[in-house]
């Protein structure tokens, strides 16, 4: 399967979740790394758009294409999230369900509803779970972010 990221240039090839360890997420809470990746480029940016205000947007950034074994991944059934997984700003039962399924469940990849678009997914994937030959950035595409989108 493909899964893409979107970062500064800077970050595009790190696979260590260090971001989102050091300032935790909807799924995440901080101290717990993890990698936020989309079903596709197109719902990576509206994440990153929502997440990120316009006076730190970078104009240049990356689109990272990810390669991961389907058979790593967990989905996860909507019935199992907590009754506000959606609400913003995201509340600490999400984070907390979020960083336990990472660390407990047998798969490394949770796939998971996006707040953006609830019809399509974001995976969420463990770090500390993957081994070198599981996950591999197949590319890496430029991006100029288009700034309509935020005006």
């Amino acid at each position: 399967m493909l899964l893409y990221r979107i970062a500064k240039e800077q970050y595009a090839n790190d696979l260590s979740g260090y971001g989102a360890k050091l300032f935790g997420g909807r799924w995440n809470l901080i101290g717990t790394p993890c990698l936020y990746t989309s079903q596709s480029r197109a719902l990576a940016l509206l994440e990153y758009s929502v997440n990120v205000s316009i006076d730190f947007m970078p104009s240049k950034l990356c689109f990272s294409v990810i390669e991961i074994q389907d058979h790593l991944i967990e989905f996860v059934d909507n019935n199992d999230l907590p009754l506000n997984w959606n609400t913003i700003p995201s509340s600490s039962s999400t984070k907390i369900f979020g960083s336990e399924k990472l660390n407990s469940s047998g798969f490394p990849v949770l796939r998971l509803p996006s707040v953006v678009i609830p019809n399509e997914y974001n995976f969420i994937i463990n770090p500390l779970k993957i081994d070198s030959g599981d996950i591999k950035i197949s590319g890496i595409e430029e991006y100029e972010f288009d700034f309509r989108i935020k005006k």
